[in-house]
């Protein structure tokens, strides 16, 4: 949900052609994020290239300037951040404000629980509803000292100047965003942090320790960091979003004479469950020019449309393709017989309750679409015309606006003002790409 006091966009999309040419979508949000925390912790100056300059980002960059990193840009892509060392931030002079994004909150909160100050965070009325249990439990095993609402849910607040001891924590749930949190306050803990997860989850935060030549040792499914280390400055390439490729690999697969080429798309193997989600259903997709970049391995990804088959999607891909579901559940609805998702809970405490609001979506489409506790059961069928509610979530607008390539008439879209969190350029990128979209100010 948003505030009412922001402005109010709605999209509307109509039937089109096919999508074609060679685009590429914004940098990768969680390496984004990543880049400007390790940057500003780092000794000497790092420069980054491709930064995602969406909201959500732009929000973990002005905490760091608020605790007194010196950050030049962003610029087309490119900031440069001073870094003042794991022991150089100061305390900012009032709240930090974290817009909508739940992962600045959630590992912001494991290197603040470290810092020898207090500091308070909040952000808007979506975030101000999102579970912080899931890091300030362990993060009060570890010695930190963290207060949240009633419900666990923001504002946090976080003392300062509490000694830190490294603990060996089972992740009760498949969680990057914990796991990086964890590992951030072991970078200040005595002795060995450790974390185990359950299933795989995007692994950035240990790739990108090691770039800046902290040690991390994995071994299975668990990661440990010793604390008491440095890190040193190194230039960061941030790939393209393959959250963000999502929308146009799924549009490319749905309408017929569909053939797009993503360019420089990161392809870390945390993230390609949507790739073998979409192969598992059918969809023509291959990988050109696979390269490694700044230790992320990079691709382009060329997809043409294909008849595509309902499945049931393997569990082991869930935690893979997490945020990508919402456009996979329209890939769901243009396929051939059922689709089904279990293991998701995840997905009903993101920005919105993704299983639930897509299915109203859906339904409100003409698709027989039925929400269950961990997943959803879609019956491919034909896209009809209709409006949408958003819920304020930008992949749920994205998502319905790609459904229109299929629809047998225009789709009105609510609540779209968010799409620009992650997303700057969607819709016109979207319309080069052969897309009949408009955004427009709610009346």
């Amino acid at each position: 949900m948003s505030d009412s006091s922001e402005k109010q966009i709605i999209f509307r999309a109509a039937p089109g052609d096919a999508l074609s040419g060679r685009i590429r979508v914004p940098g990768d949000k969680s390496i984004s994020h990543r880049s400007i925390m390790l940057g500003a912790l780092a000794e000497g100056v790092t420069e980054v290239s491709g930064f995602l300059e969406g909201e959500d980002n732009l929000a973990t960059l002005e905490a760091f300037r608020a605790m007194g990193v010196r950050i030049e840009g962003p610029a087309d892509g490119q900031v440069t951040i001073h870094g003042v060392g794991m022991h150089g931030l100061r305390a900012p002079a009032k709240s930090l404000y974290l817009g909508n994004s739940g992962t600045s909150m959630r590992l912001l909160s494991g290197l603040m629980a470290a810092q020898g100050f207090d500091v308070e965070m909040g952000g808007d009325a979506s975030l101000s509803t999102r579970p912080m249990k899931r890091v300030t439990d362990p993060l009060r095993l570890m010695g930190a000292v963290v207060e949240t609402s009633e419900k666990g849910t923001p504002p946090l607040k976080v003392k300062g100047g509490q000694r830190l001891k490294g603990i060996d924590y089972p992740m009760p749930m498949a969680s990057a965003q914990v796991k990086s949190c964890l590992l951030l306050a072991g970078l200040y803990a005595e002795g060995h942090t450790c974390v185990s997860e359950p299933a795989p989850t995007r692994d950035h935060t240990e790739r990108m320790l090691t770039g800046f030549g902290y040690p991390v040792e994995r071994s299975g499914g668990k990661v440990c960091v010793q604390g008491g280390g440095k890190l040193s400055a190194a230039p960061i390439d941030v790939p393209a979003d393959i959250s963000s490729a999502t929308f146009f690999m799924v549009g490319a697969a749905i309408a017929a004479g569909s053939d797009i080429v993503l360019e420089h798309v990161g392809i870390n193997p945390t993230r390609i469950g949507v790739i073998n989600i979409l192969r598992l259903m059918g969809a023509g997709l291959e990988l050109l020019n696979e390269r490694a970049v700044g230790g992320e391995p990079v691709a382009d990804i060329r997809v043409r449309a294909g008849k595509l088959k309902g499945i049931r999607i393997p569990e082991d891909q869930v935690p893979l393709a997490i945020d990508e579901f919402p456009a996979l559940f329209v890939a769901a609805a243009c396929a051939e017989g059922e689709t089904v998702l279990t293991g998701a809970e995840e997905l009903r405490v993101k920005e919105s309750d993704r299983i639930q609001v897509m299915a109203d979506g859906l339904v409100a489409l003409g698709i027989d679409a039925r929400a269950t506790p961990d997943g959803i059961v879609i019956q491919g069928g034909t896209l009809g015309s209709g409006r949408v509610d958003s819920h304020g979530d930008h992949r749920i607008a994205m998502s319905f606006a790609m459904a229109a390539l299929r629809a047998t008439g225009p789709i009105t879209i609510t609540d779209c003002a968010n799409v620009d969190t992650s997303f700057p350029g969607f819709v016109d990128l979207a319309r080069k790409a052969g897309l009949d979209l408009v955004a427009e100010a709610d009346r």
